[in-house]
């Protein structure tokens, strides 16, 4: 057998996951079908393709596509899958909190079951948030595409390329002779190769900030040259599911604030926190449903 199954919550729906990840037809790093997805994960020191779908209401189905299951395999990509779709946060005390505001309620019935769909890398979280900077979504998607294929792993498997996100070491050692080709501004270029040098070395790691308080690991990541505060934010709301960390400045939040409060201008920062202040300790799934709205 090459297959089994993980239990998810009530307040879960994949199908809302699924179109998160169908969002650009140039993603690489996953591909999706109509009803599931499937991806390259690196275990141990093989690769793994395996593909997800939802076999029943309470239940997703996890194929493994390219090797045999082996009880680390499916450790594995049981804790990727479950940190991948957000299934272990209790998104409840969120929807009590959304049902007394009136901005809020109608996005949450809507979209009733929409989780963060994570990045549980988080080398690769920050190096997408800093190729996403001052661009719009889709030329960042074409930036990430050529790097992946430039700089990362392929697997060919039935015809079809799939693709691992490039090493810290690997991408330590490239300059601007290579990256600018690639359309990277030169301070994106200088940005990426600085904080995979910070990785590379190991002054920064997902298993050095695990445990952090928000504020503790913000500092930390904050202390390499191309994080800002918004980057941040992003990584460690995507990365950890740290249910307090959110973009303040985020231009999709001011927007979606604006559109729903049918406000003339975009709102001030003030504004902004205000309406967030409801949300204390869910500003990440406050913002997620904002998003989802645009």
């Amino acid at each position: 057998m090459k297959t089994f199954t993980i239990p998810v919550p009530t307040e879960f729906d994949f199908n809302l996951s699924l179109d998160f990840l169908k969002r650009s037809p140039r993603e690489i790093l996953h591909r999706c079908e109509e009803t599931s997805v499937t991806k390259l994960l690196k275990v141990d020191h093989d690769a793994v393709l395996f593909n997800v779908q939802q076999q029943d209401r309470e239940n997703l189905r996890i194929h493994v596509l390219n090797t045999k299951l082996t009880l680390s395999i499916k450790n594995t990509l049981e804790i990727y899958i479950r940190d991948w779709f957000d299934l272990d946060t209790d998104i409840k005390p969120f929807y009590t909190l959304s049902a007394k505001d009136k901005y809020m309620k109608n996005l949450v019935e809507k979209f009733y079951g929409y989780r963060i769909v994570g990045q549980p890398d988080l080398f690769e979280s920050i190096i997408w948030a800093v190729l996403g900077q001052q661009i719009n979504l889709s030329f960042a998607y074409t930036l990430k595409q050529r790097f992946v294929e430039q700089f990362g792993v392929k697997m060919i498997f039935n015809g079809i390329d799939y693709h691992l996100f490039p090493r810290p070491d690997v991408v330590a050692l490239l300059n601007d002779d290579v990256l600018l080709p690639l359309q990277f501004s030169r301070q994106k270029s200088k940005y990426v190769v600085t904080i995979s040098e910070a990785f590379a070395s190991n002054e920064i790691s997902k298993e050095k900030l695990a445990g952090l308080s928000l504020q503790n690991a913000k500092e930390k990541l904050m202390k390499i040259k191309g994080i800002g505060n918004w980057t941040a934010n992003y990584a460690l709301m995507k990365t950890f599911h740290y249910p307090d960390a959110f973009p303040l400045e985020d231009a999709g939040v001011h927007n979606a604030i604006k559109n729903l409060k049918r406000m003339k201008e975009k709102p001030t920062l003030d504004q902004v926190k205000t309406f967030y202040k409801k949300y204390r300790g869910w500003e990440a799934y406050a913002t997620l449903y904002l998003w989802k709205s645009l």
